[in-house]
């Protein structure tokens, strides 16, 4: 008997058992068996059909192997599988990520650096195809039980992951594929939703190469180019939740490597792929050799393919299977050409833009007050990427900012002005941001699949302000030192709670939305910004649909470790 037995099912529901059913003849004998969700009449539940899944493991098995009825298996999925279990007992093993996801990433820089697995990151673990050990399997039944109806099986499983220090991985290339043969769980808006990497042919084999410690993750999705970065020093492992335009800005590349050559630049998934490419190449090269798709171990096929999909992923959302077709391989020249472009830049730097602290004793250029919060770590960095050496001396107060705080504004000082700057600010949303206010109310719901609520009359006006957005407005302030020092931080033409509540429901989740009388213990709306001058030259330049989908990522993934599920 080997020292390791893995067990494994397919998890599916009555309308899709037939396909369950194929997937379990074509493997192995005896390798998948079928389990059905308890409830089909029910609403639907992924956790729910997932912790019937997670429970079924056999007399004897060490490991549990869980697959969804639509997944594409690779030709050596099971001897992968097995060796990997050999190599990595104790670990959760994921065997596919999406081509737009921050573990996408992780597995594009595993190719590059040709590894078998990656650390998975800070984001959701991906559950549709997954092995466990059985005491983690068994440990998470009672977990989700306790948590059903609410966040989704795999928001639950990297948290339940994390708290109790179980190693993560992904596999590279993946071994399975999704195949869009429809959503019963509601996840059909997303557009196809493919692998970042897989190989239906690739061979089994080094299930113990690794690529672990990533900080930078960049990332093409939902039209947006956009790149997580991990907050170093001590104290839980943190990320910011950047814009790939705003961290190359921080590198100190200069303006023009920022727009890609070609008669295509001006179109969004042109420069999309070309940012999120850009910055992948710049990190691979400081990682070393190894990690920019030099190194002995890549496998050249795993690499194309990885990089392919960079483009396609990021427009997926928007794009049918034969626009995706379409673009592939002009886009795939681009991520190459980008990626060629930050080894270049990597290997002659430019004088790096130093970073800026929370706290009030930064000399020689701007100091913050109350930026120790996640959402002050979120405008520091961006006024330090945006600004960096550039920002005169000042004193930044955000501590107006903070929740309980009378007004919702900041002031800045500047040391030959006796007068403070104070910026009046509207409903503040994004990266950093607390899921107890207006937005976050609205957008924390959707994200568990509940209806978004309007809490009072649907007219009632707000004035949403997002965090770039802010910090764009300081920078303007800093800049051209406007005479009026009493400023307002919000769009010229305010918003509705009915037109939030429905941009919510299309920008994070196609959730219903209800109007209710206003709660008792839930403040009412602020009372509208006073309609003074705005900064020169500053307008807001993020529409909600981009920000709201920004922050609905920060809630579900960092928010989430802060407030609990």
């Amino acid at each position: 008997m080997t020292r390791h037995q893995l067990s494994g099912v397919v998890m599916t529901h009555p309308t899709r058992r037939r396909a369950a059913e194929r997937m379990a003849r074509a493997a192995p004998p005896g390798a998948l068996r079928v389990v059905m969700d308890p409830d089909p009449t029910g609403t639907p539940s992924v956790l729910r059909t997932a912790l019937a899944a997670w429970e079924a493991v056999e007399d004897g098995a060490t490991h549990q192997l869980v697959v969804q009825d639509d997944m594409l298996l690779s030709e050596s999925f099971f001897e992968r599988v097995r060796l990997a279990v050999a190599a990595m007992p104790d670990a959760a093993l994921a065997l596919f990520a999406l081509w737009d996801s921050r573990n996408g990433a992780a597995v594009r820089f595993g190719a590059m650096a040709g590894a078998r697995w990656v650390g998975a990151v800070n984001e959701y673990f991906p559950c549709v195809a997954i092995v466990l050990p059985r005491g983690v399997a068994e440990g998470f039944v009672c977990y989700g039980r306790e948590r059903l109806g609410g966040w989704p099986d795999d928001i639950l499983m990297n948290r339940y992951l994390r708290e109790n220090g179980v190693p993560r991985y992904v596999a590279v290339p993946n071994l399975a594929e999704h195949q869009d043969d429809g959503s019963i769980s509601g996840n059909a808006f997303r557009g196809p939703r493919r692998s970042v990497c897989f190989l239906p042919d690739d061979r089994p084999g080094e299930e113990g190469d690794r690529l672990t410690g990533l900080t930078v993750l960049p990332f093409f999705k939902y039209g947006i180019a956009r790149c997580a970065v991990r907050v170093a020093g001590p104290g839980p492992e943190r990320w910011l939740h950047l814009d790939c335009e705003q961290y190359l800005h921080g590198l100190g590349l200069p303006g023009s490597l920022l727009t890609p050559p070609g008669p295509e630049a001006d179109r969004p998934d042109v420069r999309g792929t070309w940012l999120t490419a850009l910055a992948m190449g710049h990190e691979a090269a400081r990682l070393g050799p190894d990690a920019a798709g030099g190194g002995p171990a890549v496998r050249p096929e795993v690499y194309a393919e990885a990089m392919a999909t960079i483009g396609t992923g990021g427009i997926s959302n928007t794009s049918t299977e034969e626009q995706l077709a379409e673009r592939r391989e002009a886009l795939a020249a681009v991520a190459a050409r980008a990626l060629a472009a930050g080894h270049e830049a990597a290997d002659h730097p430019a004088p790096r833009r130093p970073r800026r602290r929370g706290g009030p004793t930064v000399r020689g250029g701007l100091s913050v007050h109350g930026g120790a919060t996640p959402l002050g770590e979120h405008l520091v960095r961006r006024l330090a990427d945006l600004a960096g050496a550039e920002a005169p001396d000042a004193v930044l107060d955000l501590t107006g900012l903070r929740a309980g705080a009378p007004a919702r504004e900041l002031t800045i000082r500047l040391p030959d002005d006796p007068r403070p700057y104070t910026l009046a600010v509207g409903e503040v949303y994004g990266p950093g941001c607390s899921r107890d206010t207006l937005i976050g109310r609205m957008v924390w719901d959707a994200l568990r699949s509940r209806p978004v609520t309007v809490q009072g009359s649907p007219d009632t006006e707000v004035h949403p302000v997002y965090a770039d957005d802010l910090a764009d407005a300081v920078l303007a302030v800093l800049r051209t030192r406007p005479a009026a020092h009493t400023l307002t931080v919000a769009p010229e033409k305010p918003t509705t709670l009915g037109e939030l509540a429905h941009a919510v429901h299309a920008a994070v989740r196609p959730v219903p939305v209800r109007t209710a009388p206003p709660a008792a213990e839930r403040p009412s709306p602020r009372p509208a910004c006073p309609d003074g001058p705005r900064p020169p030259a500053w307008a807001p330049a993020t529409d909600h649909a981009k920000g709201l989908h920004a922050f609905a990522q920060w809630l579900a993934y960092e928010g989430t470790l802060l407030t609990g599920i």
